[in-house]
């Protein structure tokens, strides 16, 4: 009897060990390819432009003829490129091309994609170059745990933080914050505030030293 009991604690153990274990997320188009519309369409094509070049990330259904948006949705700061969607819904073509048509099309928090899109849309990144404190998650039955980026400052210094968002599952509201700090600090030399350049202002300037009297013959 014990040692079933001490199997069904290793076995709860194990289990609770494996929702935890973080999953990095691939890249955005594979998170947006995640979405799953809360209404009923009859296709619907994610679309990334990239310098004026559309090209077709996931088309689902049978598709109909569209025209290319210029203009659309980026969920990373500062990209030479951005990501529309066209739809069909009762035979007639719509697109999404910022976050309030996006948030729209999502509706219900459906997975951990929509969960990490939804809290894009409210400020934070999705940021593919530091996965590891950045761009990777968990979940247990009740939450997503999301571990993201923030933009906090494109003035001297260019600062990034991390945070992790407690997404209930139920209502697709953030429920907790956790500030992990900042994982990103860019001083330039226009930066009147970089430390390295301040070292160098305080720094005394040499004394000349007395000439030496230059003796005669």
């Amino acid at each position: 009897m014990a040692s079933k009991f001490t199997l069904f604690i290793l076995l709860i153990l194990g289990i609770s060990a494996f929702s935890q274990t973080k999953k990095k997320f691939t890249n955005i188009p594979s998170v947006l390819n995640g979405i799953i519309p809360n209404d009923r369409i009859d296709f619907w094509i994610l679309v990334h432009n990239e310098y004026g070049k559309d090209k077709e990330v996931r088309t689902s259904g049978t598709k109909k003829d569209y025209v290319s948006q210029s203009s659309g949705f980026n969920l990373f700061p500062d990209e030479d490129s951005f990501y529309y969607i066209v739809y069909s819904s009762a035979g007639k073509i719509n697109y999404v091309t910022d976050f309030d048509a996006l948030k729209s099309f999502i509706g219900k928090i459906d997975n951990v994609e929509e969960a990490s899109i939804a809290a894009t849309i409210d400020g934070y990144l999705i940021d593919e170059e530091f996965k590891d404190v950045a761009a990777n998650y968990y979940e247990d039955t009740s939450n997503y745990y999301l571990d993201l980026g923030k933009l906090t400052s494109k003035e001297c210094p260019y600062q990034k933080k991390h945070f992790t968002l407690t997404v209930n599952k139920k209502s697709g509201t953030i429920t907790d914050i956790k500030d992990n700090g900042t994982y990103i600090e860019l001083y330039n030399k226009k930066c009147t505030n970089n430390p390295r350049l301040l070292k160098i202002e305080k720094k005394e300037e040499p004394k000349d030293e007395p000439k030496k009297p230059t003796k005669r013959r």
